[in-house]
C-alpha cells in the first residue's frame, strides 16, 4: 500500500528502517543469468539477476518489497479508498485533501526557513495564517484565490540543501519509494506534521485521502508503463530532483535541449540548402542543353507549320486562278 510517509507515527518510521536495513546485511545475491532491467519493458525471469543501476543497488530487494506493496494495495488499500470515494461526497473530499494540505504547511515554513528561503517562508506562513482562519482549518483553500500559491518542502529537501548525497533508492514496505536520505527526512517530517500526535481515526481518513488523491496516477502506471517499477523509480527520483531544484534543473535541460534541437534543424537545414545547390550546379548544364534543343524543335516546328500554312494558301490561289482562266477560255 502505497501510503504517505508523513502519515506514519516515528515509532513506525525507525522499526520499518531497522527491518529494511537488516534485511539488506542478511540478504545475499545469487550468480545467475544476467538481465538489464534498466531498459523498459524488460521481463525478470525467477532466479535471475539484474544489472546493478548505480541509484538502486537493491533492486532486487526492492523489486519484491514493490510486488509485495502492489498486493496489499490491491486486496487492501484500494477497495478501502473506493468505498470511501463512493461514500464521501466530492466537495467534502475536496474539503478534507485542504485541511490535511494546510496542516503540511507547518513543515513547509520549517524547510523554508532550514533552506534559508525566508522570503518564500514569510509567504507559505500567510498562506497558513489564512487557510487556517478565514479558510476555516484549511477546509477551504482561499490563499491560492489571493495569489498565496502552495509551494512543497521537505526535510529530504533541506538536507540535499545542507549538502547530503542522495544515496541509494529504497522501497519500504507499506511507504513506498523513497532514499537512503528520503528515511532521516521522513522521520523529521513526520514529527513535525500534528497528525502524528492525533488520534488514530484522523490519521486512517489521512491515509484514505493520500490513496484515493494517487488513485488517477497508479491507474496510469498500471496501463501505460512497461515495466511500472522502472516508471515508478524513473517518476520518484526526477520528481524529487525537480523538487529539490525548484524545478531549475529541468528548466535548464529542456533549453539545453531546445538549443540543442535548434543547431540540429539548423545543420541539416544548411546540409540540405547545401545537397540542392549542388544538385543545382549538377542539372543546370545537362538541362541547359535540353531546354535549347527543346526551343530548336519547337522553332522547326513552327517553321514548318508555317510554310505548310503558305503552301496550302498558294494552293488555293492557283486553283482560284485556274477557274478563272477556265472561264475566259470559254
Amino acid at each position: 500500500m502505497r501510503l504517505n510517509q508523513e502519515n506514519l507515527t516515528m515509532k513506525t518510521r525507525f522499526l520499518l528502517a531497522f527491518v529494511l536495513f537488516s534485511s539488506l546485511l542478511l540478504g545475499g545475491c545469487a550468480s545467475k543469468d544476467v538481465v538489464d532491467s534498466s531498459a523498459e519493458g524488460a521481463v525478470i525471469e525467477p532466479g535471475a539477476e539484474l544489472v546493478e543501476d548505480e541509484r538502486d543497488p537493491y533492486e532486487s530487494f526492492n523489486r519484491k518489497v514493490y510486488s509485495f506493496n502492489n498486493q496489499v494495495d490491491t486486496y487492501v488499500a484500494k477497495p478501502v479508498s473506493d468505498a470511501y470515494l463512493w461514500v464521501t461526497p466530492t466537495l467534502v473530499q475536496t474539503g478534507i485533501a485542504n485541511f490535511f494540505s494546510n496542516l503540511k504547511e507547518i513543515n513547509v515554513v520549517i524547510n523554508d526557513t532550514l533552506q534559508g528561503k525566508f522570503k518564500q517562508g514569510a509567504e507559505d506562513t500567510g498562506r497558513f495564517a489564512v487557510n487556517s482562519t478565514i479558510g476555516l482549518l484549511g477546509i477551504f483553500d482561499v490563499a491560492t484565490e489571493l495569489g498565496l500559491e502552495k509551494n512543497e518542502e521537505d526535510f529530504a529537501q533541506t538536507l540535499a540543501v545542507w549538502g547530503v548525497p542522495q544515496g541509494s533508492y529504497l522501497v519500504l514496505p507499506f511507504i513506498g519509494p523513497t532514499t537512503s536520505r528520503g528515511i532521516p527526512g521522513s522521520v523529521f517530517d513526520t514529527a513535525a506534521n500534528p497528525t502524528t500526535y492525533v488520534g488514530f481515526p484522523v490519521q486512517l481518513v489521512s491515509m484514505l485521502n493520500t490513496r484515493a488523491n494517487a488513485e488517477g496516477a497508479l491507474n496510469f502506471i498500471d496501463e501505460a508503463a512497461l515495466d511500472p517499477y522502472v516508471f515508478t523509480r524513473e517518476s520518484f527520483l526526477q520528481h524529487r530532483k525537480f523538487l529539490i531544484t525548484d524545478g531549475e534543473s529541468e528548466a535548464t535541460d529542456d533549453a539545453l535541449d531546445l538549443e540543442s534541437e535548434f543547431y540540429e534543424d539548423d545543420e541539416l537545414l544548411e546540409t540540405e540548402s547545401e545537397n540542392v545547390i549542388e544538385t543545382t550546379t549538377q542539372k543546370t548544364e545537362p538541362e541547359s542543353k535540353k531546354n535549347s534543343d527543346d526551343v530548336e524543335e519547337l522553332n522547326a516546328v513552327s517553321d514548318y507549320e508555317q510554310s505548310k500554312a503558305e503552301l496550302e494558301k498558294a494552293t488555293l490561289e492557283y486553283r482560284a486562278v485556274s477557274k478563272e482562266l477556265e472561264a475566259v477560255q470559254q
